[in-house]
């Protein structure tokens, strides 16, 4: 018998071998091969239009802009669907960070699954761009050392459209909210600002998200006689209830105010519909020369106008990949300080900078939509009423409960 435990032994020296040669391998791919990074988007449903492929081509082009590679290595893009389910986003940023060497996730234009995200990279020392998120949570008691808020927030739409149209002499406000993490937020976000506006909240309905039919909730805010029906949606809900709002006439007597609004969505609308909204952006295409001479490669790319997200998630990779060329390293929180301490200049942002609790502030703009008759070309879509500095736009650090905000 001693020949059969001779050669179970060497059996399991071989095995022992065979694993110890495949755990230096892998560690060599992970340490050589390509830097990953994720972009977890819509894909296929409402947010599709926002972020979506869209992000995918913003974030490549970022890449390429930056000649493909950092640190010595070549950087590789993947995506994901969410399918803006909480438990799929989780799944698919684990499996990534875990098993597939991807050193950042981006973009995750839904508030319920950049929340799951957050905490999962905060977890695992990953970086998170929050481009496509709005929830102003995640700057605040959700915030994190590798999380960064890029593009904009639940705070600062709110802080852009309804103090403007407060400031037009609506009083009474009834608010038709997205029953999840967005709409909450985004109500609570506007909530304050009437309060502080000398308005009142006259009435609320929450409507699942991806709602085909909004005629019970639209006739709830017909009914309360609200100067302004607030729409805390967004993507195809949104657009959903300002095409039914004017089938059934809501807006002969009520004035809508979308709470955040992309252009795919006024694209979308087209301005007969939409004209004379009036929204707060983190970006518009037509702004000055660098935002036309950026959008124009991404149209040519894709053959759809740039949201703010697009922009956003270019300018996100771009910091990213010069923190980790100045940094020196991927380590997570390592590079999450260095973006912290750099600023930020592209065809975007002037001058901004990231705070403590992650948040990017820049300024912000407060549009109104053009009629058809004022529209003179191609995609001429907004009137800039004004610019929000972002120090107006963005809520004040020491107030959004972030545990990283060193107290004085």
């Amino acid at each position: 018998m001693a020949w059969v435990r001779s050669a179970r032994s060497r059996v399991h020296k071989s095995l022992g071998l065979a694993a110890a040669l495949v755990a230096l391998a892998t560690s060599a791919i992970a340490q050589n091969g390509p830097i990953r990074l994720g972009v977890l988007t819509d894909m296929s449903s409402l947010y599709a239009d926002n972020g979506g492929r869209g992000s995918v081509v913003a974030a490549q082009m970022a890449v390429d802009d930056f000649n493909g590679k950092v640190l010595g290595r070549p950087i590789e893009i993947v995506a994901g669907d969410h399918q803006n389910k909480a438990d799929i986003g989780a799944a698919i940023a684990r499996r990534w960070l875990e098993n597939d060497n991807v050193e950042a996730i981006l973009d995750v234009p839904n508030s319920a699954v950049a929340l799951a995200v957050q905490g999962i990279t905060r977890d695992k020392k990953k970086v998170f761009l929050a481009t496509g998120a709005a929830t102003s949570r995640l700057t605040g008691d959700e915030c994190s050392p590798t999380g960064i808020h890029w593009t904009y927030d639940t705070y600062a739409l709110s802080q852009g459209t309804t103090r403007a149209i407060s400031r037009l002499g609506a009083k009474s406000w009834f608010f038709l909210s997205a029953d999840y993490s967005l709409g909450a937020q985004l109500e609570a976000d506007s909530r304050k600002v009437i309060d502080a506006t000398g308005g009142k909240v006259v009435g609320a309905v929450k409507h699942p998200i991806n709602t085909p039919d909004f005629s019970s909730f639209l006739l709830q805010a017909q009914a309360s006689k609200a100067d302004v029906i607030a729409l805390a949606d967004a993507g195809g809900d949104f657009i959903n209830a300002v095409k039914q709002a004017g089938e059934f006439g809501v807006t002969r007597r009520q004035k809508l105010a979308g709470l955040i609004v992309f252009i795919a969505d006024i694209h979308s609308l087209g301005l007969q519909s939409a004209q004379g909204l009036m929204l707060s952006s983190a970006f518009y295409w037509d702004l000055n020369d660098e935002t036309r001479a950026w959008s124009k490669r991404f149209i040519e790319k894709t053959k759809k106008v740039p949201t703010m997200i697009h922009a956003g998630t270019y300018g996100a990779v771009m910091h990213y990949l010069k923190a980790v060329e100045a940094a020196g390293t991927l380590d997570g929180p390592i590079v999450a300080a260095q973006m912290r301490g750099l600023p930020v200049n592209d065809f975007m942002t002037r001058n901004g900078r990231i705070r403590q609790d992650g948040r990017l502030v820049r300024d912000m703009y407060l549009f109104r939509v053009k009629s058809p008759e004022e529209s003179k070309y191609q995609l001429d879509y907004y009137e800039l009423l004004a610019t929000i500095p972002g120090d107006e736009a963005f809520r004040p650090m020491e107030d959004g409960g972030c545990s990283l905000v060193k107290k004085s």
